[in-house]
């Protein structure tokens, strides 16, 4: 083996056991929202005095799982980035799907539509994704069946949402992926074209987001809206 092998391997022993530890995983998941939180309220997620809570969050900081914002006299925590919500999301699925003991309230809702990092998860996020293939708006990249593009159609249809597609492509981040839901065991559309498509409808009040979970809400326009522009019946 050699010595790079030999460093990867560390690497993701290391990062394991910073995610495998239970304290450190409630942070991890209570963070997925895509929200920022302080280290006091992490650590009542994490059930931990302050001083471990510290401990636990200097571990992930180390690890590139989570980074921290200071303003003023506050720190701020959230998730490094999409592929580390992926990477949780995935777990997920190997747990069999039950995440009630980090989202205890409302289970029903987060089934149904939920924010996975910055883009939309659970049954709703399944059915746009599968709609978005079925309209022919997106393609799987030849090569990659995990990744995909917009097809000319698909492109103009995001335009006329209001989406400026061509921004979107700037971005450091996949342009459009496949995310695997944890609830449904189908993807979802992540990237930053699943995440331009969350922005607008929370924007447009599709959804509406609970303040103190991930579930999202369908409102009464956006029920009518997923019928008119996707043809979704909901």
């Amino acid at each position: 083996m050699n010595v790079g092998q030999q460093h990867h391997d560390a690497a993701v022993s290391r990062i394991a056991f910073a995610i495998g530890d239970p304290a450190r995983s409630r942070m991890l998941y209570c963070l997925s929202d895509g929200h920022a939180r302080t280290s006091t309220e992490l650590a009542v997620v994490a059930g931990v005095s302050p001083s471990t809570a510290s401990a636990h969050l200097g571990r992930l900081v180390a690890e590139r799982l989570i980074k921290v914002h200071a303003q003023g006299k506050h720190r701020y925590y959230s998730l490094e980035g999409p592929n580390v919500a992926a990477v949780l999301e995935g777990l997920s699925v190997l747990a069999g799907g039950d995440q009630s003991k980090f989202v205890p309230n409302t289970p029903d809702r987060l089934r149904f539509a939920r924010t996975c990092y910055d883009h939309m998860a659970g049954t709703l996020g399944v059915l746009l994704h599968d709609r978005l293939h079925s309209l022919r708006w997106v393609a799987p990249i030849t090569g990659d069946g995990n990744q995909y593009d917009l097809t000319p159609g698909g492109t103009k249809a995001f335009e006329a949402l209001g989406i400026d597609v061509d921004a979107e492509r700037t971005l450091r981040r996949r342009f459009a992926c496949a995310c695997l839901d944890w609830s449904e065991r189908k993807p979802h559309l992540a990237g930053a074209l699943g995440a331009a498509l969350l922005k607008l409808a929370l924007r447009k009040k599709w959804v509406v987001q609970d303040l103190d979970s991930r579930a999202l809400r369908l409102t009464a326009l956006g029920t009518r809206e997923m019928q008119t522009r996707f043809g979704l019946q909901i």
